[in-house]
């Protein structure tokens, strides 16, 4: 398994890496392009994981009003979820399949970033890729993406806080019915993730060299302002988004 990850993802990243590096010998603008590329790829992949986990996002206070409604039922409740979601052409695992997709890629691609950026050690180059002999870190001219760089940490958290709070469901107003009264556990779990998540994307991304925060900045960027624009697109079948109202 371990031989196939490495012929069929990591080896293919490494060498676009060194090869974009003999293009472009800026680590910094190498990055960019790699992440660009490498989001490209998997365009059609995480628009399915956005539409997804916003779908979920907005059916959330109907999932709660089944919860009370059915409460001690677990036979019923199940059903009428599967229902809802059915209802709602909502797939419960459509925001993890294409993450677990795409897992590979992000692991190769970190060690393939932790190697450039750390290594000089060019094993693995194919024949029409150019060996470097070494690859600066310094980028533009000024910052050293070798060593930890916390404002590219920060920078990252920011983009990771844009990012989450798209996603975030907006309060619904109280006509909505008995979902909108109070706030469920999961809509404050969702707020404390909102925090949490950039808060450990700085803490990490501090520790890392800062090439690394630099493709999680950017990776982050482009994931966000693709969420933007599916958002503004809407969904085809669903004019006014998911009705938040309550369950009859």
């Amino acid at each position: 398994m371990r031989e196939i990850f490495q012929i069929v993802v990591y080896q293919p990243i490494f060498n676009a890496f060194v090869g974009l590096y003999d293009l472009i010998p800026d680590v910094g603008m190498v990055i960019l392009l790699l992440t660009v590329i490498i989001k490209a790829v998997l365009y059609p992949l995480t628009s399915s994981s956005i539409r997804a986990q916003k779908s979920l996002s907005e059916l959330q206070p109907k999932l709660e009003e089944l919860k009370q409604k059915h409460k001690g039922n677990q036979q019923v409740l199940a059903q009428e979820t599967m229902k809802l979601y059915k209802e709602h052409k909502v797939n419960p695992f459509g925001s993890c399949l294409p993450l677990l997709v795409q897992l590979p890629i992000f692991l190769a691609l970190y060690w393939v970033l932790q190697r450039g950026l750390t290594t000089v050690n060019f094993d693995g180059l194919y024949p029409f890729v150019p060996n470097p002999g070494n690859i600066n870190t310094v980028t533009l001219g000024l910052v050293d993406l070798k060593q930890t760089n916390l404002i590219l940490a920060v920078l990252a958290g920011l983009a990771q806080y844009w990012q989450a709070k798209m996603l975030t469901r907006k309060k619904p107003p109280l006509a909505a019915g008995t979902a909108a009264k109070d706030e469920t556990m999961a809509a404050i779990m969702n707020k404390q993730m909102l925090y949490l998540m950039p808060a450990m994307t700085v803490l990490i991304g501090a520790q890392l060299p800062g090439g690394l925060a630099l493709y999680w900045l950017f990776s982050t960027a482009l994931t966000a302002l693709q969420q933007l624009v599916l958002f503004r697109q809407g969904r085809p079948d669903d004019k006014s988004g998911i009705l938040e109202g309550k369950i009859e």
